[in-house]
């Protein structure tokens, strides 16, 4: 053989065992799925589901801003470029990490129903659910007032600089982002109500991918509460705008309903998950889900089952199921029921919750144990700040634009919320006057002993509680990267255990997979009897900080099924 060609054919075939070398090892393009870098900064971090929004949070940061005034800066711009999901209209919760303190706060910044629509009503009209859209499905927004209880807490900046960057963008408007751009466009119907036309379809029509929406009344809005704070909204004009529109066409919402609503300071609870403290807040919303479902799975070794394989998966769903029929039954307002927390997310349940779980075989009848929840529009943002203060926000409307209800010249539309109510007598979340509904949207915080570790959370209703499990189970079991364990294939399982009573018995269910989980586990899947389903989106939309202790930097993730961005300085 020449000896040229002998000496390039070996350097050919080691140029292909290092190429092949390098591949294996790069997460950047591995086997399994496509993902990307982490951003890694000092000094700050914000991760949301718009990079314009972004932008405004770390600028907040620079001029001294705290994480919480940042995250609020973020949030009021985001009722302006995703009004598909959220807005001044709507809710929020939040989980605040105080670092000199050492400390979680919980914010439970839900409304309530109206004190005027009672279950007569609803009998009178002869409906077994309260419809989605329309005046009935209307409660309290609760947001507002959740930002001004952060702020009187941890805020540094004055509310006016921190509203500054939402209104200007109102004003001069933005180019309104690709993924918004298709929900909006699929909410076209609501143009049926006057003043949403006006509000939210310029030209009769939703705003195409870069095009540019504006929205000048919702920048006065955002003005006057800047200026006259949190008592403008609830007590002053805007207020009285509410009720005299609510009054015409229908809706139940009254001035003294929002005169009264206050939000609560709550205490998050807990589960460890192989030494990492888990950190949800309690019901109304269903952050315990995801404490449940963790206790559960913890006894298995997920790692030695392999990452989406079919027992890896039949175990996640299994456990989803056995939750999920708790949450039909017992998660609800706990001004009005004694709902037994403690109880559903210890170990000792857990084992017995455990004993129905087939290893070899999928549950049809899953019954609640003793101690219409599909879709929902939301956002989501984290912020970091130099002092290692961090906040896990979560804030939406319900379905996309909520009600449909824009009051007039205010600029946004009223959640419905009240949707998730059921009018079954004697259900914990039964309809009453006064009182919180059911919630699906749920921060989500992780400490390592006794430190920060991770602020994050997962949209998307039911799929909630779902991915916070799955991103958990990459992260600890796997190892991932906080940007892997977002862009890793999901499942999300549909069609059990909706917290409405009857309802609640199903047929199993169907387990929806995500394209990168292979063929062959699929038809395993199948085999242990799960019904097996695909649809192109709804597993959620993540985005996330990690506190990595022994750089003393941030590491924040926004994962690809979104507009969403990550950054730092």
């Amino acid at each position: 053989m020449d000896k040229t060609f002998l000496q390039l054919n070996i350097s050919l075939t080691l140029f292909i065992l290092m190429i092949s070398f390098l591949a294996a090892g790069d997460r950047i393009s591995g086997p399994q799925f496509t993902t990307r870098s982490e951003v890694i900064a000092a000094n700050g971090m914000a991760a949301t589901s718009q990079p314009l929004a972004t932008g405004i949070a770390i600028d907040i940061l620079k001029k001294g801003g705290s994480a919480i005034d940042a995250a609020i800066a973020a949030n009021a711009a985001l009722g302006l470029m995703e009004p598909t999901g959220n807005g001044i209209g709507g809710d929020l919760f939040a989980i605040v990490w105080i670092d000199k303190e050492k400390k979680l706060y919980g914010l439970n910044a839900s409304g309530r129903s109206p004190a005027a629509l009672t279950m007569e009503e609803f009998r009178n009209r002869g409906l077994e659910m309260i419809p989605a859209r329309g005046p009935l499905a209307v409660s309290v927004p609760g947001v507002v007032d959740g930002w001004f209880e952060l702020h009187s807490k941890f805020g540094r900046l004055p509310m006016k600089e921190i509203l500054e960057p939402a209104i200007q963008y109102c004003r001069e408007g933005f180019p309104v982002s690709p993924v918004i751009s298709i929900y909006w466009k699929a909410s076209e119907f609501l143009g049926e109500n006057p003043n949403f036309r006006e509000t939210f379809l310029p030209d009769g029509r939703a705003p195409e991918a870069g095009e540019i929406f504006g929205n000048p009344d919702l920048a006065s809005t955002l003005q006057k509460i800047a200026e006259e704070g949190r008592d403008a909204y609830y007590k002053g004009e805007i207020a009285r705008t509410i009720d005299e529109y609510c009054r015409r066409v229908g809706c139940y919402l009254r001035y003294e309903d929002l005169a009264s609503h206050s939000s609560t300071w709550v205490e998050p609870v807990s589960t460890n998950y192989r030494g990492y403290d888990v950190w949800e807040l309690p019901p109304n919303g269903q952050g315990i889900a995801a404490l449940q479902m963790l206790n559960i799975l913890e006894a298995y070794n997920l790692r030695e089952m392999g990452h989406n394989t079919a027992d890896y998966l039949h175990h996640l769903v299994e456990a989803k199921k056995l939750t999920f029929a708790d949450r039909a039954k017992f998660y609800a307002d706990p001004e009005f029921n004694a709902l037994p927390v403690s109880e559903l997310i210890s170990r000792e349940y857990a084992q017995e919750r455990r004993k129905l779980l087939d290893p070899l075989k999928a549950m049809v009848e899953v019954p609640p144990g003793n101690p219409r929840l599909e879709n929902g529009d939301t956002i989501y943002l984290t912020v970091a700040d130099k002092d290692r203060n961090m906040i896990s926000l979560i804030q939406s409307n319900y379905l996309g634009f909520g009600s449909g209800l824009v009051p007039d010249d205010l600029g946004f539309g009223l959640q419905n919320r009240g949707a998730l109510f059921t009018l079954e007598e004697g259900h914990f979340n039964q309809y009453e006057p006064g009182k919180r509904p059911f919630h699906t949207i749920i921060p989500a915080f992780v400490t390592l002993d006794g430190n920060p570790f991770l602020s994050f959370g997962v949209m998307g209703g039911d799929m909630q509680p779902q991915g916070h499990v799955q991103v958990l189970c990459n992260l600890i079991d796997f190892g991932m990267s906080p940007q892997e364990a977002g862009d890793a294939p999901r499942f999300r399982h549909t069609g059990s255990a909706q917290p409405t009573g009857s309802e609640a018995q199903s047929r199993g269910g169907t387990v929806n997979l995500e394209s990168g989980i292979s063929a062959a586990e699929k038809l395993k899947l199948i085999d242990k009897g799960h019904r097996i389903g695909f649809i192109s989106n709804g597993y959620g939309g993540y985005q996330a900080i990690m506190y990595d202790a022994e750089h003393n930097v941030y590491l924040g993730a926004s994962e690809s099924r979104k507009d969403g961005h990550a950054a730092g300085y």
